[in-house]
C-alpha cells in the first residue's frame, strides 16, 4: 500500500515540485489535507502527463514550494 501523507509532509519531502495527489481527505475549503503522491516533478507538464496512473481516482494537482517572484497564483 502507498504511503499516506499530509500536505505539510508532502511539502517538506517534495519542496519546489509539482505533485499529483490521490487525496483521501479534504478540508471544508476543498484543500488537500492528506493523500498519496502519485507523481512529482519540477516540470508541471510531466505531472499532468502522468494522469493515466490515477486510474479513475480523484486527484489534485499542487505546487509545493515558494512561488517565484513575478508569478501569479489563482486559487
Amino acid at each position: 500500500m502507498a504511503e499516506s501523507l499530509t500536505l505539510e509532509e508532502m511539502a517538506k519531502r517534495y519542496d519546489g515540485e509539482w505533485l499529483m495527489i490521490a487525496y483521501t481527505e479534504l478540508d471544508h475549503n476543498m484543500i488537500v489535507v492528506r493523500g498519496e503522491v502519485l507523481a512529482h516533478s519540477t516540470n508541471q507538464g510531466d505531472v499532468y502527463d502522468a494522469l493515466p496512473i490515477a486510474k479513475g481516482r480523484a486527484v489534485a494537482f499542487e505546487y509545493v514550494g515558494n512561488i517565484p517572484e513575478g508569478f501569479v497564483v489563482m486559487v
